[in-house]
């Protein structure tokens, strides 16, 4: 059984236009997720699923200085991105996780994909409903069903957002959720605007250079030591669980 977790990024967002490459202590966003996915312990390969547009060459670039491997896709057919990056790395259990969470905790991401190493599960989250820290989003599936939901996916969101169809069939598909002994989903720790960035670059400036592992917990004492932080992006719609899902990368 092969892990991987793909990773989609590209540079085309509308509300914060490469924000993908936007530094974070120095070096672009994508690398900071990168070594931090690099320290999850039960997955094989990460391989980034970007687009064939020619603004995305950079990102392309990036994956081959960093030795990562790099797949090129549709833009708006995510789906199709995905189970084309999953195959290509033969990947046989998928981690989804999107590049505007460069904050994410490798535990985290063990942890869930833990309890879908565990059986009994197609497709695991932590967020369903949300109560991990906006920014903090992991999915866990199978190959196979990510190639039956791109064999019979149809509707336009179900393409762009990759796993609307498998959460949406709980009749179907067999949903597990993995939720935080505590609510702490009044934290947004995610980049999708300004305001993210501008809250992202303060939280790792204030943990990375003294303890460039840091882990959630890290992050969570470093908002409590400063509780008006909270306030930066605070005005930012958080979006329900469905909601959440489905607009991690793609942005209308």
């Amino acid at each position: 059984m092969s892990t991987a977790i793909v990773v989609q990024a590209r540079m085309s967002s509308t509300r914060l236009p490469g924000k993908v490459l936007l530094p974070l202590g120095g070096e672009p966003m994508l690398v900071r997720l990168i070594e931090r996915l690099r320290r999850a312990q039960r997955a094989d390969a990460i391989v980034i699923a970007t687009t064939t547009n020619n603004g995305d060459d950079v990102i392309a670039d990036l994956c081959g200085q960093l030795g990562v491997a790099c797949h090129r896709g549709s833009e708006h057919d995510v789906l199709a991105r995905y189970a084309d990056a999953a195959r290509a790395v033969q990947a046989t259990v998928v981690v989804r996780i999107t590049s505007d969470c460069p904050l994410i905790d490798p535990a985290l991401v063990d942890q869930v994909i833990a309890r879908y190493q565990a059986g009994g599960a197609d497709y695991v989250s932590n967020m369903l409903p949300p109560t991990w820290p906006y920014g903090m989003a992991v999915e866990v599936f199978s190959a196979k069903v990510l190639a039956e939901a791109h064999a019979e996916a149809t509707e336009p969101a179900e393409r762009e957002h990759v796993t609307p169809f498998l959460y949406a069939h709980p009749e179907r598909f067999r949903l597990h959720n993995v939720a935080s002994p505590t609510d702490l989903s009044s934290q947004r720790w995610t980049v999708d605007t300004p305001e993210d960035y501008a809250l992202l670059q303060r939280l790792f400036d204030a943990v990375h250079p003294s303890h460039p592992d840091f882990t959630l917990a890290d992050l969570l004492a470093t908002m409590q030591a400063h509780p008006d932080w909270l306030a930066i992006n605070q005005h930012v719609r958080q979006k329900s669980a469905t909601e959440f899902q489905t607009t991690q990368e793609p942005h209308p």
